[in-house]
């Protein structure tokens, strides 16, 4: 009766949650959409990032197909149709997300022309979409599913779709979005000596398509996963203890929601430009809302002080992420100040701050782990993941706020709006490049978390206690796990390289014979790189998903859970690592060359800007491609072994 009960709560609170998503976005679309200049550059971007998810979706439908009946087969129907639920409520959430992003875009730069405070409340009521579509979708699809099959099993099947999606979106989307991205600045910026977002590149609407289905899109699907499946995880380790803590993790994400959307109202800016300290309001009422709302929940102490844990490491992988990556801090002014030198010294940085910064939030992690483990055992850290990511809905609001600024500024330059607006969309989008980083920090974080509770629950469902370091199964499956994130992650740079070639050659001769682009009396055809960046992302997509999916199974069906324990294990720790490292150290790049545009060392056209454009190149598939999409990949992993954990049981051949 109480697991009913609470997934009747979820679910009121999912609706709930889903309602305010859609009174924010009535409030912004009845905002004024600016010029009609403004207004066809919107609907260029729009028109662009929906071909490419509606493409996309297409395009994985027979992959769904396949795992569904293969699931039918080997698990049974159940879990299969949750499998589909799961595709279905993830592509929402990335979908509802983008459309209004798209949307919010123009109205932001309209609204630059009132000021700064106007202009970030509407990119932030149009992140915040996004992150309420996400967290109300979750709370539906889990206690739905839960509700009508009461099989645990089952609600695996809608975190493997959920998982599947993830990592389509994020491989995708990160794919599309540097190609343009990377295209663009080498031909516009080093070349040409044009600035950011000009209308005369041929790839500045597929770079600002990019920043949706990448940025928006893709990091939507990437948490929505993370959302549902460590709820879910949580929700398996209680299934050994007592009902009420397969309850718990439903309850703690329902009251996180509500909390997230009582932070929403809290991002605010009426006087002064600190535009971080703003949105950091409604990261810090967000979280202040989730442990007093935790502490009306009867879970008793050790249990509530291990979900505080989770709240509190939230707050903290914050503000470890923006020291490595914010313009005012020693990292970041570090790599610019090796630009000066050129771009060896610029990269050099780079690399070691990227390394560097792997290690506070990996103690940060541990701490984590030590302290909810001697609170609550495995449970703890359970719910520990499951109220750090209960947070999901306010993170996204910060990280889709990102693009939405980003599209914003692009559209004020391109409409040639007055300079006092670009000074308002320029200060918006810087902040938005930090906010990203951070919210990758959380969603890698998250990830780990998340991961370590699916590897207890699949542990438990294959009945290991121990995983032997001295069997040789073991130790295969170890390298094997480790090994992944490094080839999953050669597979996306080279993608983002080959896509990014394709867009560097058609601008260049789209430069070289439309004559008069650069004079601005001729327009460029800006749907041939859209085109380009949607077909190269298209095509790549496949090769890191079955890496993905085929891997565990290949490994669990020849040598046994045994194995497939170790590979989960060594991908969870190098993934972990791999994906702050280049995240990380991508978001410095990026911020060290906006140093230096905002005049340090020179300024724009100098030495020291064209080696940190060359830096924040490389950084572009680092930090929104191949990182972030290591968080779906371990997890994506995690769930197949989960959903498959019965048929390794029955049919691995144990071949050592």
């Amino acid at each position: 009766m109480v697991l009913l009960a609470a997934t009747q709560i979820a679910f009121a609170v999912g609706v709930f949650v889903l309602l305010f998503a859609a009174y924010l976005v009535w409030s912004i679309l009845r905002l004024p959409a600016g010029s009609a200049k403004m207004q066809e550059i919107a609907a260029a971007i729009r028109e662009g990032a929906g071909a490419y998810l509606m493409r996309q979706y297409t395009t994985l439908i027979p992959f769904v197909i396949v795992l569904a009946g293969l699931i039918w087969f080997l698990v049974g129907s159940p879990t299969a149709i949750a499998f589909v639920g799961g595709v279905i409520c993830s592509t929402l959430a990335g979908y509802i997300g983008m459309t209004i992003s798209v949307r919010a875009n123009v109205r932001t730069a309209q609204a630059a022309f009132g000021g700064i405070g106007p202009a970030l409340k509407t990119a932030s009521r149009g992140g915040a979409v996004t992150g309420m579509a996400l967290t109300g979708l979750g709370l539906i699809g889990v206690s739905t599913v839960y509700y009508f099959t009461q099989d645990l099993g089952a609600l695996v099947g809608f975190g493997f779709g959920a998982s599947l999606i993830s990592l389509f979106a994020r491989v995708g989307g990160g794919i599309y979005t540097k190609a343009a991205d990377v295209g663009a600045d080498l031909v516009g910026k080093l070349e040409k000596g044009i600035p950011e977002d000009d209308p005369r590149n041929p790839a500045v609407i597929a770079d600002n398509v990019g920043d949706n289905v990448g940025d928006c899109a893709g990091m939507a699907a990437d948490l929505f996963e993370s959302y549902v499946v460590t709820v879910i995880a949580a929700m398996l380790l209680g299934a050994a203890i007592s009902p009420w803590l397969v309850a718990l993790p439903l309850v703690i994400a329902a009251i996180g929601a509500l909390a997230g959307m009582f932070g929403v109202f809290f991002i605010t800016l009426k006087h002064g430009t600190n535009v971080m300290g703003a949105l950091y309001k409604g990261v810090y009422a967000t979280a202040a809302f989730a442990l007093v709302g935790l502490w009306s929940i009867p879970m008793g102490l050790e249990l509530y002080l291990a979900s505080a844990v989770g709240v509190l490491a939230t707050v903290a992988i914050f503000y470890i992420t923006e020291y490595y990556t914010g313009k005012q801090f020693a990292p970041v002014q570090e790599i610019a100040s090796a630009s000066k030198t050129g771009a060896a010294t610029n990269l050099i940085a780079g690399l070691a701050v990227g390394l560097e910064s792997t290690a506070l939030p990996l103690l940060l992690i541990v701490a984590a782990i030590a302290i909810s483990f001697k609170l609550g055992g495995v449970y703890g850290i359970a719910v520990a993941a499951a109220s750090m990511l209960s947070l999901t809905g306010i993170v996204i609001t910060l990280d889709a706020y990102g693009p939405i600024t980003d599209n914003a500024g692009g559209i004020a330059q391109m409409s040639k709006a007055p300079e006092k607006v670009r000074k308002v969309t320029d200060a918006l989008d810087s902040v938005g490049n930090t906010t990203k980083a951070t919210t990758k920090g959380f969603a890698i974080a998250g990830a780990a978390l998340g991961a370590l509770a699916l590897f207890a629950a699949f542990a438990e469902a294959t009945h290991l206690t121990t995983v032997n370091l001295l069997s040789p199964a073991v130790v295969i499956g170890l390298f094997i796990g480790a090994a992944l994130p490094f080839v999953f992650s050669s597979f996306i740079m080279r993608a983002v390289g080959r896509a990014a070639f394709e867009i560097v050659e058609e601008v260049r001769r789209q430069f070289r014979e439309i004559k008069g682009i650069m004079k601005g009396t001729a327009k460029p055809d800006y749907a041939k790189a859209v085109d380009i960046s949607t077909r190269a992302a298209l095509r790549e997509l496949m090769v890191p998903g079955a890496l993905a999916v085929v891997t565990p199974l290949l490994v669990g069906l020849l040598f046994g859970a045994q194995a497939l324990a170790g590979l989960l294990a060594g991908s969870i720790a190098t993934g972990f690592l791999m994906a702050l490292f280049m995240s990380t150290s991508g978001g410095a790049w990026d911020n060290a060359k906006k140093l230096i545009e905002d005049g340090k060392w020179g300024g724009k056209g100098s030495d020291a800007h064209k080696a940190a454009v060359v830096g924040d190149t490389v950084g572009d598939p680092f930090k929104d491609s191949a990182g972030p999409s290591l968080n779906a990949l371990i997890k994506v992993l995690n769930t197949v072994s989960l959903v498959f954990a019965s048929a390794v049981l029955v049919y691995a051949l144990n071949l050592l």
